[in-house]
């Protein structure tokens, strides 16, 4: 029975064709699942560069071109075009097989001709070239085949690699613009993907390349499938994986392991895959969690697009950490009593005037759940050896004497009243499931795990018996927008050699990447393993605007000024809920809001669900986990960012101060790269100190 394959190319280009084009290819190639002979309608091409490719009828005005075996029933389409255009493409490209992953590959022979004399002709006035630095050995151990080698070794400016991104072969191009950007061989055979031991691959086999290279070839199981895939816009990161997220989504580890990269690089889509691929080996419960009941929303919707039937969804809970804890603790107790944050801060300053203290509200709130139940401190004893680092004030020993007492007489009241908080409710979760023989969970997948808790990671390693595959993690210390700072192994989780970072971005372009990772140039950013996390590498292959800087003499200019851009934004075509505008301050937000609503555009909340086709105002940190088309940032002035709130005095604390400002700069940063294509960055006076202008 004949089966099928999909260009992702192809499916882009159909996907954006009209419908009746849409049904019309699925209808053709539907009929492949029938054909048990060569009675498909394809037809060779004349004067074809490779014997391989056919084209078949659409209709009177489209034809598609068939990657035909040489033996056996699959097919791969690569392209649907108009008449003559199908018939030009397959006469100037061939398709080849990797000889170092053993994935296919296209490229364009007619353009890698025209183009080589040009670049021979420039390379003459000079003695440098691109590539010197990289040895044959090595471009070859890459898969740089002979044609694309003696094309890279002409190159002498990274502007006319660039260019060849249009015709070389994608995976090889990859790995020569690695090495352009000053990555190692051995980064760069990394971040292709790459496995560990050398395979050697039969590059004359195209069918067994098209079944390893799902990254880039959709195989379809019957008609119904291929009308489904046809008639659906879905997002395409259903279908295809990078290799390297398909590597770390599928491959089998020895424990806990962990995924890092950029914003945009598809750490999430890693997640969810992940925990689709556990969930079809069907050996125990998945958890899949997050920080946020918001972001846990959009996971669960994301995860029930992906997997395919209700079984295996069944087999995956979705849900924020402290709902699962919440829940253990339920199981047991009964709903905890939660005492909310005023309360909170009341029992604070009534037990610090009690002990005649100095202490703040906000200091003691901080100084309990940042040392006391991170470090499970539960005597006073304990809390005198405690480290501090980073803490905002320095503290003499009888004034943590006195600290301790409050803090206790804090825990005793809420004992006796039988209140908790969301930490005290997971910190029993844990005591909990530390005691139970079996876990409740086979698989934990962690999603923005920089912004969790000691005391979340704690729970989520009682979660989980520890064996293969217990704990996946995705996370990116720069995009760090809260104060924690734990360390995996002080937590007992240990990735020790099971980590991979990715570095292509899939969602901003290369302009806005470039300008909000200048934000964080030379800045030190802790991996939450003891060691610097890396942004090197950090890249997009999509290029457009520039981001648009706006000063202005007033908040009032300032105001009218976004009003102005959101408009020129509307009237380009781009839909309300393709927009947001965030700012750093719930003043700030409240302004815009009711700005915009004065000025008749619909306005809709970040922190809301179901917000509908309205541009979403809402606060930096909600933000987080979102992306849209068009991005405006304001109140960006040094009297707003960093928020003087959030960053404790210099002459308090050299280390919090510190850690506040990398923390603040890192929420600007998160704000700004959910722009897929037009960001806006705007503040009245002089800018904050984190804008690169």
């Amino acid at each position: 029975m004949a089966r099928l394959g999909i260009d992702i190319d192809c499916l882009k280009d159909v996907l954006r064709m009209e419908a009746p084009v849409r049904e019309r290819v699925a209808e053709v190639f539907g009929k492949f699942e029938e054909a048990r002979h060569t009675g498909l309608h394809l037809e060779k091409v004349n004067n074809a560069r490779d014997d391989r490719l056919r084209t078949i009828r659409v209709d009177l005005s489209w034809r598609g071109v068939v990657l035909a075996p040489e033996t056996g029933d699959s097919y791969t389409l690569l392209k649907v075009l108009g008449h003559d255009d199908a018939y030009r493409w397959a006469q100037r490209h061939r398709v080849s097989v990797n000889a170092a992953n053993g994935r296919i590959e296209v490229r364009d022979l007619d353009a890698i001709e025209a183009a080589l004399p040009e670049v021979t002709n420039e390379a003459q006035q000079t003695t440098d070239r691109l590539f010197d630095h990289v040895s044959d050995g090595d471009l070859e151990r890459l898969g740089i085949d002979e044609q694309t080698r003696a094309f890279a070794r002409e190159l002498t400016r990274v502007e006319q690699l660039e260019r060849a991104r249009a015709f070389l072969p994608a995976t090889q191009w990859d790995a020569l613009y690695g090495l352009a950007a000053g990555m190692t061989p051995e980064e760069v055979w990394a971040d292709i993907g790459g496995d560990v031991e050398s395979i050697s691959y039969d590059t004359q086999d195209v069918d067994a390349a098209v079944a390893r290279t799902p990254e880039r070839v959709l195989l379809v199981d019957g008609p119904a499938e291929l009308m489904h895939v046809f008639r659906q816009s879905f997002a395409l990161w259903r279908i295809y994986l990078h290799p390297l997220q398909y590597q770390a989504a599928h491959s089998s580890f020895r424990g806990p392991a962990r995924i890092t990269g950029g914003p945009g690089t598809g750490k999430t889509v890693a997640a969810l895959h992940r925990a689709k691929h556990l969930a079809l080996q069907d050996d125990g419960p998945v958890l899949l969690t997050t920080f946020t009941s918001a972001l846990a929303s959009a996971l669960r919707r994301d995860m029930m697009l992906l997997l395919e039937t209700p079984e295996v969804a069944h087999r995956v809970a979705v849900h924020n950490v402290d709902q699962v804890a919440h829940r253990v603790f339920t199981e047991r107790y009964g709903r905890p009593a939660i005492l909310d944050k005023a309360d909170e801060f009341a029992i604070w300053k009534r037990l610090a005037k009690r002990r005649s203290a100095s202490f703040g509200e906000q200091f003691l709130y901080d100084e309990w759940r940042q040392v006391v139940l991170a470090q499970q401190i539960t005597s006073a004893g304990a809390y005198l050896s405690a480290k501090r680092a980073g803490r905002g004030r320095k503290l003499a020993p009888q004034q943590r004497v006195q600290l301790w007492e409050i803090i206790w007489d804090f825990q005793q009241e809420l004992q006796l009243a039988d209140r908790w908080t969301h930490e005290m409710v997971c910190v029993e979760a844990t005591r909990i499931l530390n005691e139970l023989p079996e876990k409740p969970y086979r698989h934990v997948i962690v999603d923005e795990a920089q912004d969790f808790s000691p005391m979340q990671w704690r729970f989520i390693r009682a979660a989980v018996a520890e064996s293969p595959d217990d704990i996946f993690i995705a996370g990116d210390t720069h995009q760090r927008i809260y104060n924690h700072r734990p360390s995996l192994r002080e937590v007992g989780i240990n990735i020790g050699g099971r980590s991979t970072r990715l570095t292509l971005n899939y969602r901003t372009t290369a302009e806005i990447l470039a300008w909000s990772l200048s934000m964080l140039h030379d800045v030190a950013i802790d991996d939450m393993n003891e060691s610097l996390e890396k942004i090197a590498g950090c890249r997009s292959y999509v290029h457009g605007d520039p981001p648009t800087l706006r000063q202005f003499p007033t908040p009032y200019d300032e105001r009218e000024a976004l009003v102005g851009q959101i408009r020129t934004w509307l009237e380009a075509g781009v839909e309300p809920g393709e927009i947001a505008v965030a700012a750093r301050s719930d003043i700030l937000v409240r302004d815009a809001k009711e700005l915009l609503q004065r000025q008749g555009v619909p306005v809709g909340s970040l922190a809301k669900q179901g917000t509908g086709n309205a541009v979403h105002v809402g606060t930096m940190h909600g933000m987080k986990g979102l992306e849209f088309r068009c991005v405006a940032v304001i109140g960006v002035g040094e009297n707003q960012l960093p928020a003087r709130s959030a960053v404790t005095p210099v002459d308090e604390d050299e280390l919090a101060h510190a850690h506040d400002i990398q923390r603040e700069r890192c929420v600007l940063f998160v704000a700004c790269t959910r722009a897929r294509e037009q960001l806006y960055v705007s503040w009245h006076g002089q800018p904050s100190p984190f804008i690169i202008i």
